[in-house]
């Protein structure tokens, strides 16, 4: 008994990748931020809420205006924020700065208010929002960019910092 108290204590867990831990950063990300622009929806600070563009645009079906239309939609963005969260590591994970993060989520918001626009039929142009939604939604996706791009180049820039390969080599 103490022998296998002893072997457990002594196993370590295998630390997970930079590119885990960023995954699980897009996908913690996506779930924090498309709830709180359903909140920002219920409160009446923006006109479109994640539904209208994960799930109505495509399915006009009753639920999706309830509760469950909410939570899938919630967690679909979590798992699309999984691609975002790839393609920050990617691209800027070296970047250690928190102005890449705020720019990442200034041209995420450019990608989907402006170039997909058209496949959200459900969404208004960005000429037929009001200033609410359009100052509302930029802050939400500067505040998403800068949660994914400094996380994933902080934790970039910490585990391949010089002082723990100089650790590692003696």
């Amino acid at each position: 008994m103490k022998l296998d108290k002893e072997l457990s204590q002594n196993k370590q867990e295998e630390p997970m990748s930079v590119t885990t831990r960023s995954l699980v950063t897009g996908f913690t990300g996506g779930i924090i931020w498309s709830a709180l622009g359903l909140i920002m929806y219920f409160f009446s600070f923006s006109e479109v809420a994640p539904r209208s563009y994960v799930l109505r645009s495509w399915i006009t079906a009753e639920w999706t205006s309830s509760w469950l239309g909410n939570i899938l939609s919630i967690i679909i963005i979590g798992l699309l924020s999984l691609v975002s969260a790839f393609i920050y590591f990617g691209l800027f994970r070296k970047v250690n700065t928190l102005w890449m993060g705020v720019t990442y989520g200034l041209i995420l918001w450019v990608i989907i208010f402006y170039i997909l626009q058209p496949v959200f039929p459900n969404v208004p142009d960005i000429e037929n929002l009001n200033s609410n939604t359009i100052v509302s939604t930029i802050c939400l996706f500067i505040l998403y960019g800068t949660f994914i791009g400094y996380s994933i180049s902080y934790d970039y820039a910490d585990n391949n910092s010089p002082k723990e390969k100089n650790e590692e080599e003696t």
